[in-house]
């Protein structure tokens, strides 16, 4: 926290600011907007100083990366260890299309894959059943079998890249397969990395594909 004597010069150089520097260069370049907001109508000031938060306790509010409250992040060297994950959300067609489109955006420097999966697969159908007519394959890849993963997978070594599964309902059974991959390849268990979600509510008000519902 800053002692009171610290905050007063902060805000007498805050007043100095408003007063002499924002209007020059608000008349050279004159904001977009005539206010601005965040998405919840919040009103964002052009500056802001520890004046605005005034009983912040560093160490306890705001504390340090890769510690309780990870304001900070969650890692404690965040990106001077390792970039983040860049995946492109892809799927569509045949495990052995997709497989494709894997292998070609890892080349082109990805680090990680996220899948798309069609209806009938989010749904928990097979390919070959009456309701996926016409949806297979269309929206995301069609994966009914572990042959099918097998081949999504094929030539991919699953202890070098991360894995999201955009799936909710048959979450469990596509990781299940996941992990059944990883024993073929000779992975290890503890070097799995990647995210299978679990958002029941995204599922029935959004994208209306609920096999539970609330």
């Amino acid at each position: 926290m800053f002692d009171k004597q610290r905050l007063d010069e902060i805000q007498k150089k805050a007043k100095n600011w408003e007063e002499k520097t924002l209007p020059e260069w608000i008349s050279r370049y004159p904001e977009r907007k005539a206010s601005f907001s965040t998405t919840s109508n919040i009103p964002i000031k052009r500056l802001y100083t520890p004046g605005d938060n005034k009983n912040t306790d560093y160490a306890k509010d705001l504390g340090f990366p890769g510690e309780h409250p990870f304001t900070r992040g969650v890692h404690a060297t965040m990106y001077r260890g390792r970039l983040w994950t860049m995946r492109q959300f892809s799927g569509f067609g045949t495990a052995k299309q997709t497989n494709r489109r894997f292998k070609y955006l890892l080349k082109e420097g990805e680090t990680g894959l996220s899948i798309a999966f069609d209806y009938p697969t989010i749904l928990g159908l097979d390919s070959d059943k009456p309701m996926s007519r016409g949806e297979v394959g269309k929206c995301g890849v069609a994966v009914s079998s572990l042959q099918d993963m097998e081949v999504l997978f094929d030539g991919i070594p699953l202890d070098e890249v991360t894995t999201s599964m955009t799936i909710n309902g048959p979450a469990s059974m596509l990781l299940a397969m996941y992990v059944a991959i990883s024993d073929m390849q000779g992975v290890p268990k503890g070097q799995l990395r990647g995210t299978t979600q679990n958002d029941m509510l995204k599922e029935f008000h959004a994208q209306k594909l609920c096999i539970f519902p609330p």
